[in-house]
Formats: structure tokens, C-alpha cells, sequence
């Protein structure tokens, strides 16, 4: 009999071992979870980074190629309909503005989404994306005309990248071409499904979605309420490419 007590008494001390030691567990488990949500967003960042970056060399590659930047692809059809990552034909603002959409992935070979499932925004300066045969070269005359290229080393971008919506500094002038990944929140991006995600309230954020607005877009580091990650084609860089590859002047 007693023997058998002492059974039971090891094995409800067992139980609440168990128990204690779940519950530490769990504490520790709990510390854990904001560190890892944190490494899980930097990696998705960092894969975004990676993709700009990818996209910024296609895009180079393709003036090469052709004289001129690609237009946008549309951001409202879904992934797999006709057309969906294609260039448009024409971005020349004739019968509306198509200088801005989404990267055109399929026509560049790039990724379709960001580290969080959605589009690239994408704008590209008309003077830069319209046809060699129909150039236009914004306020100058190119002297030698360019024959190989829609622009000229006197062609500016009409974009400007700036630290803030409201009294911030310039970051990058005369940019020929914008990418835009719109973070974690996805305000403002186009989803595989062809649909935009609202605009939120955050004003640098609004900044870089009202395409129709103006020309400016804002680049400063991620906050707990702006998570856009914006980069550009700079012009000289373009310029050079172009150069070297015997495509200007």
C-alpha cells in the first residue's frame, strides 16, 4: 500500500514538472517570437533589395537592347490574363497617363512581387520610353541627334526623389525611371490578383502612390510608418551605359 502511494506521489511530481517546465517554455518561446518576426521582415526586405536591384540591371539591359526604357505593364490584371506583366505599347501620355503602373515583368524576365507578395510600382519618364523613329528629348536638341537612342546626354528625367512629402531635401533629380516596392503594409501596391491596396495615411507613403499628382516620390529609412523601399535609374549611369555600348551619342 504504501509503496503504491509513493507511486502516485512521483508521478503527480513528474506532472508538475512537466508543467512547470511547458510553462517556462512558453515564456522563453514568447521572448522569441518579436526577434524572429524581426529577422523574417529584414529577410524580406533584403530579398526586395535584391530584386530592385535585378530589375534596375534589366532595365538598363533592355535600353541597351532597344534605344529606349520599357513602359510599365498594367497593375490591374491578374496574374496569368492576357497581358498581365507586358509592356504596354505606348507610355507618351496620348489619351491618358500610362508613365506609371508596374514593372513589366514578363517582358524584362524579372520577379512579378516583392519579399511580401505584391508588385513593383513602376514609372518611367515619357522622353525615355518612347519610340526611336517618334523621339522626343523633353527641353534640349541632342547635337548629334541620337539614332540608336529615343534620347539624347542632354535628356533629363522628370522625377524627383525627395527625404520627405513636406519640407524634405532633394535625394536624386532628373530620374528617368522610379521602382517602388510598398513594404510589409502594401499601401498603394497592385496585388497578383490585378487589385491596389488603399493608400494610408502615412503622407511620405501617399507620396509615393499619387502618380497623377506630380512627379515626386520620397526614399528615407524604413519606419514603423513608412516601410516603402524606393530606388531609381540615375541618369548618368544610363547615360554612360548607353555610351560605352555605342548606342549614344
Amino acid at each position: 500500500m504504501t509503496s503504491s502511494m509513493n507511486k502516485i506521489r512521483q508521478h503527480g511530481f513528474t506532472l508538475l514538472e512537466i508543467a512547470m517546465v511547458l510553462f517556462i517554455v512558453a515564456l522563453l518561446l514568447a521572448g522569441l517570437v518579436p526577434t524572429i518576426t524581426s529577422q523574417m521582415e529584414q529577410q524580406r526586405a533584403n530579398e526586395t533589395r535584391k530584386k530592385i536591384s535585378e530589375i534596375k540591371e534589366a532595365l538598363i539591359g533592355y535600353a541597351l537592347r532597344t534605344g529606349t526604357l520599357p513602359c510599365p505593364a498594367r497593375g490591374d490584371i491578374a496574374t496569368g490574363q492576357a497581358g498581365a506583366g507586358d509592356s504596354i505599347l505606348s507610355c507618351n501620355n496620348t489619351g491618358g497617363n500610362y508613365s506609371f503602373g508596374v514593372v513589366p515583368w514578363v517582358t524584362l524576365g524579372t520577379s512579378e512581387t516583392d519579399g511580401w507578395g505584391n508588385r513593383f510600382t513602376y514609372r518611367v519618364a515619357a522622353d525615355f520610353a518612347d519610340s526611336i523613329a517618334s523621339n522626343t528629348n523633353g527641353a534640349c536638341t541632342p547635337s548629334p541627334a541620337p539614332t540608336q537612342a529615343t534620347f539624347g546626354l542632354c535628356s533629363n528625367g522628370n522625377m524627383m526623389v525627395k527625404s520627405a512629402a513636406s519640407g524634405g531635401t532633394n535625394v536624386a533629380t532628373f530620374i528617368p525611371a522610379v521602382i517602388i516596392s510598398h513594404g510589409k503594409n502594401g499601401a498603394g501596391a497592385f496585388t497578383m490578383q490585378g487589385k491596389q491596396v488603399p493608400a494610408n495615411s502615412n503622407a511620405d507613403e501617399q507620396e509615393n502612390t499619387n502618380h497623377g499628382s506630380d512627379a515626386n516620390y520620397v526614399s528615407h529609412p524604413q519606419t514603423t510608418s513608412f516601410d516603402d523601399l524606393v530606388d531609381w535609374i540615375t541618369p548618368y549611369i544610363l547615360y554612360n551605359r548607353m555610351v560605352a555600348a555605342g548606342k549614344l551619342p
